[in-house]
């Protein structure tokens, strides 16, 4: 039989968790309005492709500049950084860091949206936000401890990330394909 004080506990509890998760959640779309503001501005200016690309001279793009190539691996190194920021910094340096991780995805994201039409990126990202939308639910809501699984996870994330630089070589669209599904799948488990 349950008694007033462990209904007292527990709804503290769920309070508590339903406070924090609204900020987890406020912080993310935060997050993601900056990486939306970030692409919009950089997309925006005339001369962003030739921060990115090159050009020979009849105007047609030859290649990524080194610049473009840095940018576009910047939000996999800070990644990286985020572990050490959050094992020895401060909660101002990570969020701060978020932010800087945020504003920085947009500007790698750039010339990846420019490529494909405004329908099929608000489709991609109405899918992936109700794929995180019920992920979340269902990481909320479980009573298994679904811990366990970050580290074979982010195994797959490094997998992720070798085959995508062997293909960026190859260019098999199998391998391209097989890594897509893949990916799906360590992220979906890591959110």
């Amino acid at each position: 039989m349950i008694n007033n004080t462990q209904i007292q506990e527990r709804t503290a509890i769920d309070e508590g968790l339903r406070n924090y998760m609204l900020k987890v959640y406020n912080f993310m779309a935060g997050g993601l309005c900056v990486t939306a503001l970030a692409a919009y501005v950089l997309m925006s200016s005339p001369s962003f492709m030739k921060i990115f690309y090159n050009f020979n001279s009849a105007g047609y793009v030859t290649g990524m500049s080194a610049l473009g190539w840095i940018i576009l691996f910047a939000p996999l190194v800070m990644v990286f950084a985020f572990n050490w920021v959050v094992a020895r910094g401060t909660p101002q340096q990570v969020q701060m860091l978020f932010w800087g991780f945020s504003a920085v995805m947009g500007i790698s994201l750039a010339p990846t949206l420019m490529i494909y039409t405004g329908a099929s990126v608000a489709r991609v990202f109405l899918i992936t936000a109700a794929m995180f939308g019920g992920m979340s639910l269902y990481g909320y809501t479980t009573k298994k401890d679904l811990s366990g699984m970050g580290s074979f996870l982010i195994m797959g994330v490094w997998g992720i990330v070798i085959a995508s630089i062997v293909n960026l070589f190859m260019q098999s669209p199998g391998l391209s394909y097989a890594i897509s599904i893949i990916a799906v799948i360590a992220f979906t488990g890591l959110t």
